[in-house]
C-alpha cells in the first residue's frame, strides 16, 4: 500500500514537472501581423559542439511590407477653419496647401472632433475619441473611462504598428495626448510620444506654448530654445523635421518613413514677426461679417462648395462687427492680421518640408496628408484678448482696459510679440469657419468639425481638382493607410488585446471623386455639444456651452436630457442651414437613439463630462502633494504638476546665500501672459503677481539685503480662486512688505509654462527683467520650501 502511494505521489510530481516545462515553453507568435511585434526569424546557423562542427549563416529578416512601400507624412494644423485658406476661397495665403493640392486631391466633407486632444487621439489610433479615453483635452481630463486623457495601450497608434512593419517614425510639434500632470522631466513616460511608437519626438507636450520661448522636449529631455532675435517655433520644428529626413537618408535610406508634423499654429497665443502680420494690413478692416460674405462667394465660384449651398447666420449670442465701437476696431482688426500672418508663416514652413522631400527625389512615392485643422477656428479668445487665458479663466475685463495696457507696453505693435499672448475675437473664428455655423468646441455644427483635407501621392493618386464629398472622419485615416499598405489591423500589440478600429478606408475615393460614399455612422460629442451622422442624415444639439461668452452662467442647471435636437438632410443641405426637426420628429427620435447607442458603446457617458471641471474646479488635475522642497536645479516643472501658488493659500520659504547687490530670479511660475515671480534686483527682494497682463501687483523690500545668509518668506492667503489675496513678505523673520492682489487666477496661468527655481525659463513673468531673461540668480539657493495652507 505504501509503495503504491509513493508511486502515485511520484507520478503526480512528474506530471506537474512536465506540465510546468510545457508552460515555460514560449508560444510562437504568428507571423501574419495579427500579433505584434513580429516573431524573430529562426537562425539559419548550425551550432555544433565545436566551431569545426558549426556553420554560420546570417538569418534573413522578411519584409512585411509591399515592395516599394510609400513614405507617409501627416501634417495637422491647429485651430484653423474651413474658410481660411486661399486654396479654397479664404483670405489667408496658403501657397503650400495649394501646391500639395495641385499634386493631389481634396475632401470637402472631412471631419474632426471639434477639439485638440480628441482629434489627435482619433487620428493616431483610428478609433473614436472617447473610446480611447480622450473625450476632452488633456488639461480637463476627469476619471470617467472616456475622459481620462490617456490613450490605452489596447489602441496602438499607427506609429507603433508602422514601426513594427519596418517604418522609421518621428513626430514634431504639438503632442497634447499625455496627462497634464505627467509631463515633467521625471515623467512617468508611459504616455509620451516615444512610448507610443514614435522613435523620435521634438516638440511640446501640452496644448499650446509660446512661439518664441517654447517648452520643448527632445524625446524625453527638456531643452531650451536658443535665445536669438529671429527664433520662431514653426521654423525650429521644420528645421528639425528636415534634419531627421536627412539623417534617415544617411542611416536608413532603404526603409520607408512616417513623419507626423503638428505645429502649434494657429492655436493661441498668436505669435508672429511684424513683417508677416503687416502683409495683411488693412485687409480685415471691414470686419468678420463682410469677410464671410466675400469668402462664401469665392468658395462657390471655385467649386469648392455646392452651388446650392446656403450661408448660415451668425449666432445671436455672437457680436456683429457693426456692434464693435469704432475706437476698438483697430485692435480687433490687428488681432486678425497677426493670426493670418502666423498661419501663412506656418504654411510656408510646411512647404520647406514638402520641398525637401521633392528635392530628395521622394515626392513620387510619398503619401503627403495635409489636414487643415484639428477642429474649426477657435472662439476661445472670446471678445479678443492680449492674454489668451484671460478669456479661458473667465477673468472680468474690458477691451478698453486691455487697450490701455497695450499702450503702456508700446501700442498695437506689441501684439504678436513675446510681450503678449494675444488671441483674436470669436467673430474672426466664426468667419474663419465660413460657410458653417459656430466654432471650435462645438461638435454639433460643422464650424467646429469640418476641415479641408488634401492627400497627395503621385505614384498612387492622379491629381484631380474635383472635391471628394463623401462623408469621412479623422478616424478613417489609419484604416486608409493600412488598406494602402495591405496591413490587417493587429489583434495584439505588445501583449495588449486591441480594440477594433472605428474608422473605414477612404482608398475607394482616391481615383474616383464621384464614388458612392461608403456606409458610415459617426457620432460627435464635445462639452455636451453633440451630433450623429448616418446615411446622409445628421441630427445634433448645441449643448450648454457657448465658447465665445465669458463667465457663462447656467451650466450647473443644464440637463442633457432636455436638450432640443435639430435635423438636417445633408444630401440637400451642405451647410446645416435648414432644420427639419419640426417637420420630421420621428426621424429625430430615430437619430437620437442611434446617438445614444453610439455614445454608450464608445464610453461617452456621462454626456457633458468635458464641462465637469468648469463646474468643479477643485477636481482639476494637480499634484497630490501639499508640501515641496526644491533646490536651485529644480526647473521645468509644468504648472499642472507645480504648487498652485497663484490660486491657493501658501507659504514659500527661500533659504539663500548672497553677495552684495544680488540679482536674479528666486522662483517663478508661468510666463509673460500671466504668472508670478519672486526675484532680487540690486540687492532688494521683489515679488510680482502678473494677472494676465491687465493687473500687476508688486511688493518690494525696503532695504537691500547685505551679503550673507538670509531667509525670505512669502505668504499668500486667499479664500478661493479669483478672490483677492493678501501677500506678506518677511526677510529673516521680520515683515518688510505686504499688499493685496485684487484678483487671483481661478484655473491656470498657462497651458505649457513651468515653475522654475533660480531662473525664469520660457516666457518671462516680469517686465522688470524681461530683456534679461532667464535672469538666473547669481547667489546660492539652499532650498525653496513650499507649503499649501488649508
Amino acid at each position: 500500500m505504501k509503495i503504491k502511494l509513493l508511486f502515485s505521489i511520484a507520478f503526480v510530481f512528474v506530471g506537474l514537472n512536465v506540465h510546468c516545462q510545457e508552460n515555460q515553453t514560449p508560444k510562437v507568435r504568428p507571423s501574419d501581423g495579427s500579433v505584434l511585434p513580429f516573431p524573430e526569424p529562426p537562425t539559419a546557423s548550425i551550432a555544433g559542439e565545436s566551431l569545426a562542427e558549426s556553420k554560420h549563416v546570417r538569418r534573413k529578416y522578411p519584409s512585411h511590407l509591399p515592395k516599394d512601400a510609400p513614405n507617409i507624412v501627416i501634417v495637422l494644423m491647429d485651430d484653423v477653419g474651413f474658410g481660411l485658406p486661399s486654396t479654397f476661397g479664404g483670405e489667408v495665403n496658403t501657397s503650400t496647401l495649394s501646391k500639395v493640392y495641385n499634386n493631389g486631391i481634396a475632401y470637402n466633407e472631412f471631419h474632426t472632433t471639434s477639439i485638440c486632444s480628441p482629434t489627435r487621439a482619433s487620428l493616431l489610433t483610428g478609433r473614436n475619441h472617447t473610446r480611447v479615453g480622450n473625450g476632452t483635452i488633456a488639461e480637463r481630463a476627469v476619471d470617467w473611462d472616456g475622459y481620462t486623457g490617456i490613450i490605452p495601450k489596447e489602441a496602438a497608434t499607427i506609429a507603433e504598428v508602422l514601426k513594427n512593419y519596418g517604418y522609421r517614425t518621428s513626430a514634431f510639434g504639438k503632442w497634447h495626448n499625455t496627462p497634464a500632470n505627467q509631463t515633467s522631466k521625471m515623467g512617468p513616460f508611459d504616455y509620451w510620444p516615444v512610448n507610443y511608437g514614435f522613435q523620435h519626438f521634438y516638440g511640446f507636450l501640452g496644448g499650446e506654448t509660446s512661439q518664441y520661448e517654447p517648452r520643448l522636449i527632445n524625446d524625453f529631455t527638456p531643452i531650451e530654445p536658443p535665445h536669438k532675435e529671429n527664433y520662431h517655433l514653426s521654423v525650429d520644428l521644420a528645421d528639425n523635421a528636415i534634419e531627421w529626413l536627412e539623417d534617415r537618408k544617411a542611416f536608413a535610406q532603404d526603409e520607408p518613413f512616417f513623419l507626423y508634423f503638428a505645429p502649434g499654429a494657429g492655436h493661441g497665443p498668436h505669435h508672429i514677426f511684424k513683417e508677416w502680420a503687416d502683409k495683411y494690413k488693412g485687409k480685415f478692416d471691414d470686419g468678420w461679417d463682410a469677410y464671410r460674405e466675400r469668402v462664401f462667394k469665392r468658395q462657390k465660384t471655385m467649386g469648392w462648395i455646392p452651388k446650392d449651398a446656403q450661408l448660415t447666420e451668425r449666432n445671436e449670442k455672437m457680436a456683429s462687427w457693426a456692434s464693435i465701437p469704432e475706437s476698438e476696431r483697430p485692435f480687433q482688426a490687428r488681432l486678425m492680421e497677426i493670426f493670418a500672418g502666423f498661419v501663412e508663416h506656418c504654411d510656408s514652413q510646411v512647404g520647406r518640408i514638402y520641398d525637401k522631400i521633392d528635392e530628395m527625389g521622394l515626392k513620387e512615392n510619398t503619401i503627403f496628408i495635409y489636414i487643415w485643422g484639428d477642429n474649426g477656428s477657435s472662439a476661445e479668445g472670446q471678445n479678443g484678448s492680449i492674454s489668451e487665458l484671460l478669456a479661458q479663466n473667465n477673468i472680468p475685463n474690458t477691451i478698453a482696459q486691455q487697450i490701455s495696457t497695450l499702450k503702456e507696453l508700446g501700442g498695437l505693435d506689441v501684439l504678436g510679440t513675446a510681450h503678449t499672448d494675444n488671441m483674436y475675437n470669436a467673430g474672426w473664428a466664426w468667419a474663419g469657419n465660413t460657410p458653417f455655423k459656430n466654432t471650435k468646441l462645438v461638435a454639433s455644427h460643422f464650424g467646429g468639425t469640418r476641415n479641408p483635407l488634401i492627400i497627395s501621392w503621385p505614384k498612387g493618386i492622379k491629381p484631380d481638382k474635383t472635391p471628394r464629398s463623401q462623408f469621412h472622419h479623422v478616424n478613417d485615416l489609419v484604416p486608409t493607410l493600412y488598406d494602402v499598405l495591405g496591413i490587417t489591423p493587429p489583434k495584439v500589440v505588445n501583449g495588449f488585446d486591441q480594440i477594433p478600429l472605428d474608422g473605414i478606408s477612404m482608398k475607394y475615393t482616391f481615383n474616383d471623386p464621384k464614388a458612392k460614399a461608403a456606409p458610415k455612422t459617426q457620432f460627435f460629442d464635445n462639452n455636451g455639444s453633440r451630433g450623429i451622422y448616418k446615411d446622409g442624415w445628421y441630427a445634433c444639439t448645441f449643448g450648454p456651452l457657448y465658447p465665445w461668452i465669458p463667465a457663462q452662467k447656467g451650466l450647473a442647471e443644464w440637463d442633457s436630457k432636455k436638450d432640443v435636437w435639430e435635423l438636417y438632410d445633408l444630401t440637400k443641405d451642405y451647410t446645416q442651414h435648414n432644420d427639419l426637426a419640426a417637420k420630421n420628429p420621428k426621424k429625430v427620435q430615430e437619430m437620437e437613439k442611434v446617438f445614444l447607442d453610439q455614445a454608450g458603446s464608445n464610453k461617452d457617458f456621462p454626456i457633458g463630462a468635458g464641462i465637469w471641471l468648469r463646474l468643479h474646479p477643485e477636481d482639476v488635475i494637480t499634484s497630490p502633494n501639499t508640501s515641496w522642497t526644491f533646490s536651485q536645479t529644480s526647473t521645468r516643472m509644468p504648472e499642472f504638476s507645480a504648487p498652485g501658488l497663484g490660486k491657493k493659500s501658501n507659504k514659500v520659504l527661500v533659504d539663500i546665500d548672497i553677495q552684495e547687490n544680488a540679482n536674479g530670479v528666486l522662483y517663478a511660475l508661468a510666463g509673460a501672459g500671466g504668472g508670478l515671480t519672486c526675484f532680487m534686483e540690486n540687492g532688494k527682494v521683489v515679488y510680482e503677481y502678473n494677472m494676465m497682463l491687465i493687473q500687476r501687483t508688486t511688493l518690494e523690500s525696503k532695504e537691500k539685503l547685505k551679503a550673507g545668509k538670509h531667509t525670505i518668506e512669502i505668504t499668500t492667503v486667499l479664500a478661493k480662486p479669483l478672490a483677492p489675496a493678501t501677500v506678506t513678505m518677511k526677510i529673516d523673520g521680520t515683515e518688510t512688505a505686504s499688499g493685496t492682489v485684487p484678483m487671483t487666477v481661478p484655473a491656470a496661468f498657462s497651458a505649457n509654462e513651468t515653475f522654475d527655481v533660480g531662473t525664469d525659463l520660457g516666457s518671462p513673468v516680469s517686465l522688470r527683467y524681461f530683456d534679461k531673461a532667464p535672469f538666473a540668480f547669481n547667489g546660492k539657493i539652499n532650498s525653496v520650501k513650499v507649503d499649501l495652507i488649508k
